[in-house]
């Protein structure tokens, strides 16, 4: 061991006990450790993110910013965390990937065979940031995620409530059917018109800081809007309160919606920019509801005009997702208004596969699927009533839908490879045949 030693960040109030321990152990030697104090958790994020490895994270867990989101970017930069706990805070630890729950008595020797347990050795001079452990792959069983988006004024929202109530109508479902507004602007209570008081997005990512809800629980969050076959999942009260929702936390939060439903169906922003393409981090953040559902969907349903305009606004859509990595097949194109004139929807399918052939063939694919239509219905009343949608809306949605998942489920069919042909094995031109 000669040259290693434990790198250890430790988060604590500076005024805990166990925090001026350890850092008196790894100053005299008792302990083979580097202790690095952090009193935030902005200090902690920017050390895991400097590109230094770290053996482990020792935390308080009578400190709020102990969530979800914290521990995960310390796994994910390979840290074991080890959480003090005075038993004041109650929260199942082990579910959030803590390694070890340490007493807020414990010695020396409880932290030394922990961190010999759980805990990497760095070595002072040959210490790399590129062994990285990435995150784990959730596994087990989900519902089918359909996320339907579109440029403002289009009708996506309105689509939304059409394939919901569509798939709650469905008796395979057994009911178990949820639209989550996750737009910045939320408009769904509005257009159930339930109101905005009751629990929603903030309240069920909040439950998934620091816990893992029962699907009873996730439930209670959610509304019946009245005659709908399908629960509602509530937006943002305002779109400034996006910063309330850590990503990691909202990830939970949505995978315990797909563990809960047979089908999500979520109503997202069409802008799926991230740090990568603009440089900040803010900005990936804000996205992401709209980049967990569309990275989670089966299918994605792009809703736009038959118009001039709404054909470049559905081209730049179907840009942004398919630099986003969402693939071409599973995109689902949705004209909104169409002509009922069948030349007219010939010449406007044709349009939008050909604006759209460059950005498809430069994600590998070979084209998008035609276009769903839609007519134009009178939906003035039953919005303004808050009833039922027309049938004729949502069926050929689902009809659609389900063909893509299906189509997705197929299993890939063997190509033919080329075979080596043994020269004269294939027969010869008879003279009569050639023509001499």
């Amino acid at each position: 061991m000669a040259g290693e030693r434990f790198v250890v960040l430790g988060l604590a109030p500076a005024r805990a006990n166990w925090f001026r321990s350890v850092g008196a152990w790894a100053n005299s030697g008792a302990l083979p450790a580097e202790f690095v104090k952090c009193l935030s958790a902005e200090e902690v994020g920017a050390r895991l993110a400097s590109g230094r490895p770290f053996s482990a994270l020792v935390a308080d867990a009578s400190l709020p910013v102990v969530d979800r989101d914290l521990l995960s970017r310390a796994a994910a930069a390979g840290c074991a965390v080890l959480v003090v706990d005075d038993r004041r805070v109650s929260r199942d630890w082990a579910a959030l990937g803590v390694a070890r729950v340490l007493p807020a008595d414990f010695g020396r020797d409880d932290l030394l065979h922990a961190l010999t347990s759980h805990a990497r050795v760095v070595q002072r001079s040959h210490a790399r940031a590129d062994d990285l452990a990435g995150r784990a792959v959730p596994t087990g069983w989900r519902g089918t995620v359909v996320a339907v988006t579109g440029p403002g004024g289009t009708g996506a929202s309105t689509a939304a409530m059409a394939l919901a109530q569509a798939m709650g109508d469905d008796v395979r479902q057994a009911g178990m059917v949820v639209l989550a507004d996750l737009r910045l602007h939320a408009e769904l209570a509005m257009l159930h018109d339930v109101g905005d008081l009751g629990p929603g997005v903030q309240e069920l990512v909040e439950a998934h800081r620091a816990g893992l809800p029962a699907a009873d629980e996730v439930r209670g969050l959610l509304t019946e809007p009245p005659g709908r076959p399908y629960q509602l999942l509530l937006g943002l009260r305002r779109a400034r309160h996006w910063a309330t929702l850590r990503p990691q936390a909202f990830v939970a939060a949505f995978d315990s919606l797909e563990r809960t439903f047979r089908v999500v169906v979520c109503d997202v922003d069409p802008d799926v920019e991230g740090e990568d393409d603009g440089g900040s981090l803010d900005v990936e953040e804000r996205h992401v509801m709209a980049r967990t559902a569309a990275e989670r969907a089966q299918v994605v349903v792009v809703v736009g005009l038959p118009t001039m305009k709404g054909l470049h606004a559905m081209v730049r859509v179907f840009d942004g997702l398919l630099g986003f990595g969402v693939a071409p097949d599973r995109l689902l194109p949705v004209v909104n208004r169409a002509p009922r004139s069948g030349r007219s929807r010939a010449s406007l399918a044709a349009a939008l596969a050909e604006l759209c052939e460059p950005v498809v063939m430069a994600a590998g694919g070979l084209g998008l699927p035609s276009p769903l239509f839609l007519p134009e219905r009178r939906l003035e009343e039953p919005m303004r009533d808050a009833t039922r949608l027309p049938s004729a809306l949502g069926h050929p949605l689902a009809g659609a839908v389900r063909a893509v998942v299906d189509r997705a489920a197929q299993p890939a069919t063997d190509e033919t490879v080329p075979e080596p042909v043994r020269p004269g094995s294939l027969g010869h031109w008879t003279a009569e045949a050639a023509g001499s």
